[in-house]
């Protein structure tokens, strides 16, 4: 290339087409995904139906006691707008309670897109999407705790 007019001459870069997401779903009509929370691990099948949601093999308002947690793992359908349109089947083990409800969250959201793309930009608008990465701290040595140190006294 002698000088800069000899550029428009070039063919453009194949351009970078945005991602397509597919619909994946089994032969049993159902989508599946993994949610992660803390220590807890979640793992979420989502079918068209009624509605029911089990957790463990029990109504997720058995397993989840608290009104919070409820609320936290009804959020991503109730933010897509499609309350009652799905069974959703949750195994989650690890972590506590609180943890278990935004892994199921998670994977929930997950599942979602997988069986219904379109209901992705919402979800992530609402940050359903991103998995939460706060962890507990360790423990370090010559500490009490992770950051406390012991007592310390002059006498």
């Amino acid at each position: 290339m002698a000088d800069l007019s000899s550029l428009k001459d070039l063919a453009p870069a194949s351009e970078a087409a945005a991602p397509v997401h597919v619909r994946k779903v089994d032969t049993l009509g159902r989508s599946y995904a993994t949610g992660k929370r803390k220590n807890a691990v979640a793992r979420v099948w989502v079918k068209a139906g009624t509605g029911k949601i089990t957790v463990n093999g029990r109504d997720f308002s058995a397993y989840f006691a608290r009104p919070v947690l409820q609320m936290i793992l009804q959020q991503p359908i109730v933010a897509a707008a499609r309350s009652g349109q799905f069974d959703i089947v949750a195994t989650v083990a690890g972590g506590g309670l609180s943890g278990q409800a935004g892994a199921v969250r998670h994977g929930l959201s997950k599942a979602l897109t997988y069986f219904e793309p379109g209901l992705r930009s919402v979800l992530k608008k609402g940050g359903f999407l991103t998995r939460d990465s706060r962890v507990v701290e360790r423990k370090k040595y010559g500490k009490a705790k992770a950051r406390r140190s012991f007592q310390f006294s002059k006498r």
